[in-house]
């Protein structure tokens, strides 16, 4: 049986999923042009050199989701390349393995790291974004 507490935060908790949800920022596939735009715009970004088989990047996206729900990264622009089919763009970037993330302010570089997954650091990169 439950709790009358249990049915409150039960409530609480169906309430503020869809307003966390509504602050998400968009996941995008990168693609050069609308990348160019971003910058071009002065828009927050952060690239994601990932690849499907790799356990880091795994343990790298549900950290990158919380922290990306959060409404201050609301205007931040998250690209995605593909390390195994998107070889142009990782050598764009000058990446020389996945899970590297990367900071942009409009066409800045402002933080990279490579192999993190510690939200702390990833927040912290995040950070100068903005």
């Amino acid at each position: 049986m439950l709790s009358r507490r249990s049915l409150v935060l039960a409530a609480i908790a169906a309430n503020v999923a869809p307003i966390a949800s509504a602050f998400a920022t968009e996941t995008r596939t990168f693609d050069s042009g609308s990348f160019a735009a971003a910058q071009k715009a002065g828009k927050p970004i952060l690239v994601a050199i990932h690849a499907s088989w790799c356990p880091t990047c795994k343990a790298q996206k549900p950290i990158l989701s919380e922290l990306m729900a959060e409404p201050k990264f609301k205007d931040l622009i998250y690209f995605v390349v593909d390390f195994d089919t998107q070889k142009d763009a990782v050598r764009f970037f000058g990446a020389r393995m996945q899970s590297t993330l990367i900071a942009f302010k409009g066409t800045t570089e402002t933080g990279r790291s490579v192999g993190d997954t510690e939200r702390s650091l990833i927040a912290a990169l995040l950070n100068k974004t903005l």
